[in-house]
């Protein structure tokens, strides 16, 4: 079951019937089981797996709260752990270690023949994990209590508005909202429904429409595309990923707001970072967050944060570049391709934002020991450029077409022609120019709220009307999310 189809849009709009007309009590319930609903209608065999992952975090999280011992909580926290990244490791990443390991004997002679073996990922599996890690981990260090209602801790880890691709939940910043007594609150009911139709627009309207050009323009020979083509295919995708994936995290957040739930933010316009640590403050905020708080800061030892607010510390700029440092953020960085995809494709996108922040990172520290300016607009759209060029490596069917695609920047003669036709570039500028632009539409629109709520009511109802409509239109095509494969 997608966001962008009829048959989620009419079970949600039961399952509200529902809740709203249940009493507290029988409200969670509602949750729980609508949340198993929505996950079956996936593969109804990987519910059982789910329940099984779930009820040993909840076992082994509520041991390690009781356990007076270190050891024996050590024990317990492993207990979840190993569960968590051995389910993962396994439906997710046996294929790519088991070629990589036969390819790796070929090399030292070493033959074996490939056995054929069938495993189809769980759909939702990396961010339920690491829903179930931060749980345990925070109750290990104190910083969260075990909830002792069964059906209360998986709704926490099921909830199914974000079960299948964020945002990332905290225990401490949910949970209580999950059983606290709620009174139908109109207004974010109505706030609730417009995002998931501004979502379908920036889904159905946009990333989808934009993705018929980024599928065919990756699918060309880049030994025949120019510098040129090379850009513009980087920018589209770029716009396709954010709006696809931006579109979803709107619709999770308006559905749950329409249950009285308040998730956190995932996307905060990206693109307008002035460096590469600010658009990961501004980028799949509940995911940097967590590799910051539960992989990052560790590593360096450090306090975490435990805030789902984007970004890799508090101030990178006064960190020292020590090796040990530099070690820790190619670890992450790896570690954050990797969770992307099983693929050296998403590992070498990992290495390739490492590479950009450790270059911003000897700026910064440049220009404050020559006390030096460099201007923000130059900053931003050096910025813009490489992370760009980075989703190549993201989107690109091979490692090898990758860095063929990069290559071609490189040599002047493949400034001087097109070869894809003329409306993509336009699609492309007229891309980027609304979306540089959609900020500071919002400001004004925020201004015209103060000074005349009515007809900054009305433009909004129109905008909301004409995004409802385009979304009609457009959405006999239903395509499944981009972030659907991790």
């Amino acid at each position: 079951m997608i966001f962008n189809s009829f048959t989620f849009l009419i079970f949600l709009f039961v399952v509200l019937i529902l809740y709203w007309n249940s009493n507290s009590l029988l409200r969670l319930k509602i949750l729980f089981i609508s949340s198993i609903i929505f996950y079956g209608f996936w593969r109804v065999e990987f519910v059982p797996l789910l329940l099984f992952s779930v009820f040993i975090n909840y076992y082994a999280a509520k041991k390690i709260h009781i356990s007076k011992q270190k050891k024996i909580k050590k024990k317990y926290l492993f207990l979840s752990l190993f569960t968590n990244f051995g389910l993962l490791g396994f439906f997710k990443y046996f294929y790519f270690f088991y070629n990589n390991g036969l390819s790796l004997l070929n090399l030292i002679g070493i033959n074996f023949v490939p056995i054929e073996i069938n495993i189809l990922l769980p759909i939702g599996i990396s961010f339920y994990t690491f829903q179930s890690v931060s749980y345990a981990v925070d109750i290990y260090k104190g910083n969260v209590k075990p909830v002792n209602n069964f059906t209360l801790f998986s709704t926490y880890v099921i909830f199914f508005p974000q079960l299948v691709a964020g945002p990332i939940l905290r225990a401490g910043e949910v949970i209580w909202q999950f059983e606290k007594k709620k009174i139908f609150n109109l207004k974010d009911f109505k706030i609730g429904f417009e995002r998931i139709i501004f979502g379908l627009f920036l889904k159905v309207v946009l990333a989808d429409n934009i993705s018929k050009f980024v599928d065919s323009g990756f699918l060309m020979n880049p030994k025949l595309m120019s510098a040129l083509d090379v850009l513009t295919l980087s920018y589209l995708f770029g716009f396709q990923i954010y709006f696809d994936f931006s579109g979803y995290s709107h619709i999770a957040i308006g559905s749950a707001l329409m249950f009285g739930i308040k998730l956190k933010e995932n996307f905060n316009f990206p693109y307008h970072s002035i460096s590469p640590k600010y658009f990961w403050r501004r980028w799949h905020i509940t995911l940097s967050s967590w590799v910051r708080d539960y992989i990052y800061l560790p590593l360096l030892k450090q306090k975490s944060l435990n805030k789902s607010e984007g970004g890799f510390s508090q101030n990178l700029i006064s960190l020292k570049l020590s090796f040990y440092t530099i070690y820790v953020l190619f670890i992450t960085w790896s570690l954050m391709g990797l969770w992307h995809g099983a693929s050296w494709n998403f590992i070498v996108w990992g290495i390739w934002n490492f590479l950009i922040i450790i270059l911003f990172r000897y700026i910064n520290l440049i220009n404050n020991f020559l006390n030096l300016k460099i201007s923000k607009i130059f900053s931003w759209i050096v910025t813009l450029q490489l992370v760009m060029l980075g989703w190549i490596f993201f989107r690109a069917e091979t490692l090898s077409i990758a860095f063929q695609m990069i290559n071609s920047l490189f040599y002047i003669k493949n400034w001087t022609f097109i070869t894809m036709r003329e409306n993509v570039y336009l699609i492309t500028f007229f891309t980027t120019i609304f979306y540089l632009i959609s900020p500071y539409f919002l400001n004004l629109f925020g201004k015209l709220q103060s000074i005349s709520p009515h007809y900054s009511e009305i433009l909004k109802n129109v905008l909301i009307t004409l995004a409802l409509t385009l979304v009609i239109i457009y959405f006999k095509v239903t395509s499944e999310f981009i972030y659907f494969q991790f």
